[in-house]
């Protein structure tokens, strides 16, 4: 039995938020896997069921961000639940938009939902699906892009990445980090025709003139 725990911020003006893009992923894994209505409890949003062949449970905190960790550690202790089945999904600024990995442990990288997180449940040993967003490049710029909607263009990575992750998620929950890293790569990567026209466009501006080519060799 795993927690499955999406970080976010509660509340319609924070919904399209990037820091809520936990939220985002557990919306499409309730109703992708037909799960009952989401409920409050624990300070939070709750739904369960069986989600990639095992049970789970769904926990969104509502809470805010920076005091996600209150909502974890009451499910944690009501349920029994191990720090090393908790999963907890994130908005991760180091990583480029739409890439994702998982690790357990380790540090919280200025990210104040896991701090909450570790400081409750009293340990950082829970593993982290980090979701990359990508960095807007100033420190000063980090508060606007985290609680900044998503873009029509990031919406066209987006959306294929959170069916990805839905279609992945027997992987994840088995604790198969690679196999889940790899099926979401797969799944989110371009066709290869789209791959081939952007690495000829790489190459040149090519034209119509029937040459082939666009310089000399």
């Amino acid at each position: 039995m795993k927690l499955l725990v999406g970080l976010g911020n509660p509340g319609d003006r924070y919904a399209g938020h990037r820091h809520n893009v936990g939220f985002m992923v557990l919306d499409a894994v309730a109703d992708a896997c037909g799960l009952p209505a989401w409920r409050r409890k624990f300070q939070a949003r709750l739904t369960d069921g069986t989600v990639g062949g095992e049970r789970a449970f769904l926990l969104e905190p509502q809470t805010c961000m920076n005091e996600s960790g209150r909502a974890v550690a009451e499910a944690a202790r009501f349920h029994r639940f191990a720090p090393e089945d908790i999963i907890v999904l994130h908005d991760e600024l180091d990583l480029a938009p739409g890439k994702v990995r998982v690790k357990l442990g380790g540090g919280v990288a200025g990210h104040n939902g896991l701090r909450s997180i570790a400081a409750c449940i009293g340990t950082k040993d829970f593993r982290r699906v980090r979701i990359g967003i990508g960095h807007p490049g100033h420190k000063s710029r980090v508060t606007g892009h985290v609680l900044g909607d998503f873009s029509k263009t990031d919406r066209t990575w987006l959306e294929p990445l959170l069916d990805a992750i839905v279609k992945a998620m027997p992987l994840l929950m088995a604790g198969d980090d690679p196999g889940f890293m790899n099926k979401v790569a797969l799944l989110t990567r371009p066709p290869d025709r789209d791959r081939r026209e952007t690495d000829g466009n790489k190459g040149g501006s090519g034209t119509s003139s029937g040459t082939g080519r666009s310089g000399t060799s």
